[in-house]
């Protein structure tokens, strides 16, 4: 699973197109046009040319480039990430490593450790990212999520707990304490913790406190989150993909088809349309109409070939 925080290390950043920029009036240089290069391809997920890329970047930097050597560096690091070679990626962080101190290259220097076994060298770099990183709830809950992707979720409690412990009082803290505990199934602090944020309209703990209903059972109260999401942000694919759970919940199973339609109308964000088109092929499923939901399978194994839960649902409907 690509996480949360690999999209965020792969932002282009102000500072850095700023370091690069040199004098506009003369155009890019080779280091930015390669730079650039590097980013597109990685858009595009061709990390093999993204890496040459962001190679060729890299050997036009001078020692007086640091700020730079790393901004290349975390990109290509987060290629490797991306694709499993967890060697490359320890090897590109500890480049970064060596010009300067870096949350992010602390993290993904540390996964790749636990990813090869070497966990003692794991937990140090993710103590490491926390200590420079004391107030990012997404650190914490990353650093859990790699352990217990390796079967080690006691290990990662300990930082989940550290950002249980975060002193806040603002909005974003309350909802960043009420994913922590969404994520533990502890659903019941889950709401405890987002309900002043839902109260002051805060967009993710509206959202969030849908999921919470949903996983209580409660789609009475999910269905009314998502609508009041809705009458304050407008429409919204996300918000319907919860509509979408809330009547199939509910049997409503030709409800759940209309509000998944009007979810994909609304050109969403590829991961949300990913889910309102499983969730279609569900409702139709439990129609009955199985060639419906055969025909939106094929469509959708021809968009996402590699998500398993979308060929099982295939697999079962050509069987039928």
């Amino acid at each position: 699973m690509i996480l949360k925080r690999i999209y965020k290390i792969i932002v282009i950043s102000t500072a850095a197109a700023c370091l690069l920029s040199g004098c506009r009036d003369k155009g890019p240089s080779e280091l930015e046009v390669a730079r650039e290069k590097g980013i597109s391809y990685m858009e595009q997920a061709d990390y093999v040319n993204a890496v040459a890329a962001f190679e060729e970047a890299y050997a036009l930097c001078d020692e007086k480039m640091p700020e730079t050597k790393t901004d290349i560096s975390l990109y290509e690091a987060a290629c490797y990430f991306r694709t499993g070679d967890f060697e490359s990626v320890k090897n590109i962080c500890s480049r970064i490593l060596e010009l300067t101190e870096n949350a992010d290259a602390y993290y993904m220097r540390g996964t790749a450790f636990l990813n090869l076994n070497e966990t003692e060298s794991a937990k140090a770099d993710f103590d490491c990212a926390a200590e420079l990183e004391p107030t990012d709830y997404e650190m914490y809950l990353n650093i859990y999520q790699q352990y217990e992707k390796n079967n080690l979720s006691a290990v990662g409690d300990q930082y989940l707990q550290q950002g249980l412990n975060i002193d806040g009082e603002e909005m974003e803290d309350y909802y960043q304490k009420g994913n922590i505990y969404f994520y533990l199934k502890d659903y019941t602090k889950a709401q405890e913790m987002l309900a002043k944020p839902v109260e002051a309209k805060h967009k993710k703990a509206m959202m969030l406190m849908g999921e919470v209903y949903l996983a209580l059972e409660d789609s009475v109260h999910a269905r009314n989150v998502y609508q009041q999401y809705m009458e304050e942000y407008g429409d919204d694919a996300a918000a319907y993909n919860g509509i979408v759970l809330c009547e199939l919940a509910d049997g409503n199973y030709d409800g759940a088809v209309s509000a998944a339609e009007t979810g994909l109308g609304l050109g969403g964000e590829e991961s949300v349309n990913r889910d309102l088109l499983y969730n279609e092929i569900v409702a139709y499923e439990r129609k009955h109409d199985f060639e419906t939901a055969k025909q939106i399978a094929m469509r959708f194994m021809e968009l996402y070939p590699d998500d398993e839960k979308g060929k099982k649902e295939y697999d079962f409907l050509i069987t039928r």
